[in-house]
């Protein structure tokens, strides 16, 4: 059964993707300042600057249907539009960006020069390595955090972590990045760690030891902002999954045993509070690559795929911004997926199909 279900949602994946791709191509379609529209405008002030002897630069203006471009011939207004691909109709160039997707080819980037496909690989590490350690310290932060103040609801313990646990459930991650750049990345206080990359220039000629403190000591405050603002709903969640657990009656029954509480939270509760946490794995990966790694990205200039796509939208550069979107979306789809499985791997009693699901 789980089979079926399976091969359900991953036929469920093509129609998704398709109709993001489409939607946001209608989109990028009627937004102003696209590529066109910018290179219009740099060719016009180029000839401004020019007609004037280097002096003023001349103020000109494109509408957006490249009409009336004054300084620029209806020859060379063409050979731009060809030169990004508008000479074709919408449908023309949807249909061939879908015939390339096929092949995994998402085109080449407007202003980098370079394929989508390389830009993507080149800034893949970057963004793996905030998203995998970031996802580590947090679920190691968190769940030993919410089994204690399960254990130690109502008391002094549970009591002073909740306003800690407040703070960062409300406060956005991106303000936390800011705050530790302010005080330890040279801001108004100390200077302790860099603010740019994840390795120093001379990275390569340092030995393997040097080379791992360089690599951390540059990850710190990145890392250290996305656990701050992801901690807090994983520790609520462990806690109010292991309260539940304790007050059902297998817990009281191995207490009249005369069982050790240890023994009853680690031998009896563990594997099943655990269940909706360790489930929702995937889900957490969701939100941390895709919202978390977006914002540490731009803010500590960390050359990732969050910060290339964030460039791409700026500059209308529409093959990265396809092409992210296009993986950023099936990486999701397939996260969720494996969310599903672990679920009923973890708990053989959840059955897909028999709650109808598609």
């Amino acid at each position: 059964m789980m089979g079926t279900y399976i091969i359900k949602r991953l036929l469920l994946i093509i129609p998704t993707l398709f109709l993001i791709l489409l939607i946001n191509f209608l989109v990028v379609q009627i937004a102003p300042g696209g590529p066109v529209e910018q290179a219009i405008h740099q060719a016009e002030t180029f000839q401004g600057i020019n007609a004037t002897g280097g002096g003023e630069t001349v103020s000109v203006s494109s509408d957006r249907s490249y009409q009336g471009a004054r300084g620029l011939s209806p020859e060379m207004i063409e050979q731009i539009k060809a030169q990004y691909g508008f000479d074709k109709s919408a449908p023309e160039r949807f249909w061939l960006m879908l015939k390339g997707y096929l092949t995994l080819d998402f085109g080449t980037s407007f202003f980098k020069d370079k394929p989508v496909t390389q830009l993507l690989y080149e800034k893949m590490p970057v963004t793996i390595s905030l998203g995998l350690w970031s996802t580590l310290l947090i679920y190691l932060v968190s769940i030993p955090l919410g089994i204690r103040k399960a254990k130690q609801h109502g008391l002094f313990f549970d009591k002073s972590t909740s306003i800690l646990l407040a703070v960062g459930y409300a406060v956005p991650t991106f303000v936390f990045g800011v705050l530790l750049i302010v005080f330890f990345a040279g801001g108004s206080y100390f200077q302790w760690f860099p603010l740019r990359g994840l390795v120093s220039e001379n990275f390569e000629s340092l030995s393997l030891l040097d080379k791992i403190k360089d690599y951390f000591w540059h990850m710190t405050l990145p890392l250290l902002t996305m656990v701050l603002g992801g901690f807090a709903g994983l520790t609520y969640l462990t806690k109010y999954s292991f309260m539940e657990e304790l007050n059902k009656q297998y817990v009281l029954a191995a207490r009249s045993k005369g069982l050790t509480e240890n023994r009853v939270l680690y031998g009896h509760v563990f594997r099943n509070a655990m269940l909706i946490v360790i489930a929702g794995l995937p889900e957490a990966l969701v939100g941390i690559f895709f919202v978390g790694n977006l914002f540490i990205e731009i803010i500590f200039n960390l050359d990732g795929i969050g910060l290339l796509g964030f460039e791409a939208i700026t500059q209308r550069d529409y093959p990265v911004i396809f092409g992210t979107l296009f993986l950023f979306t099936l990486l999701g789809l397939i996260l969720r997926l494996i969310s599903d499985v672990i679920y009923q791997v973890i708990d053989p009693r959840i059955n897909f199909e028999s709650r109808g699901a598609k």
